[in-house]
């Protein structure tokens, strides 16, 4: 199975899947066609890069609902809806459920394509997010307990004798403490430490 970013298509209606199959092959992107949403379940692995396109009126499971599973499944994809104009309340509240985008029936090719690549962009920096996320989260368990309470101290904005006098130490201990927080974090600055904390959603001191 392909790791390359991927153009999911899902849609009942053959003539349709094999039209966006040649318009996405002919920008050079790797396109996967699926009959049903169960068709997709099921040879969809999580984790696979890419967006999908997907048909909101299909027999059995709809659009709507394959969205709602991946939701619940907390698989993130972005998922931009193709509609007829009979849809378009129901491609909104795909929209208020996650979808990037909703593309009415019948659409412009190029804005068709320039959806799926703003889907792709997407995708790409939502993983690039959570590898820089499970990067942080390694580095957090390399701390101590101590280590964890001071980086969050110091991230809060807190002095040295301010976080001494919290943990009942000494400005040197907290220095020590600070300085092996720095390493281990692999921070270059205060600055970097405090984003690495927001990334990693570390709770201020005392929540």
């Amino acid at each position: 199975m392909s790791s390359e970013p991927t153009v999911f298509v899902v849609d009942d209606d053959q003539a349709m899947r094999n039209s966006l199959k040649w318009l996405i092959e002919s920008v050079a992107m790797r396109v996967e066609t699926y009959s049903s949403a169960k068709d997709f379940i099921n040879n969809y692995y999580p984790g696979r890069s890419g967006c999908l396109l997907l048909d909101v009126r299909m027999p059995g499971m709809s659009g709507l609902e394959l969205q709602q599973y991946l939701n619940e499944q907390q698989i993130q994809i972005p998922i931009i809806i193709i509609t007829g104009h009979g849809d378009v309340p129901m491609a909104v509240r795909a929209m208020k459920a996650g979808a990037v985008d909703f593309i009415q029936k019948p659409f412009n090719d190029e804005f068709l394509l320039d959806s799926i690549r703003n889907a792709m962009t997407l995708d790409e920096k939502m993983r690039n997010l959570q590898s820089h996320r499970a990067e942080i989260a390694q580095r957090l368990e390399q701390l101590t307990p101590r280590e964890l309470e001071v980086m969050a101290m110091v991230t809060d904005g807190k002095s040295n004798k301010e976080i001494a006098n919290s943990l009942d130490v000494s400005s040197k201990t907290v220095e020590a403490h600070r300085a092996r927080v720095m390493e281990k974090m692999q921070a270059s600055s205060l600055a970097d430490l405090v984003r690495m904390a927001i990334v990693a959603n570390l709770p201020s001191e005392g929540n």
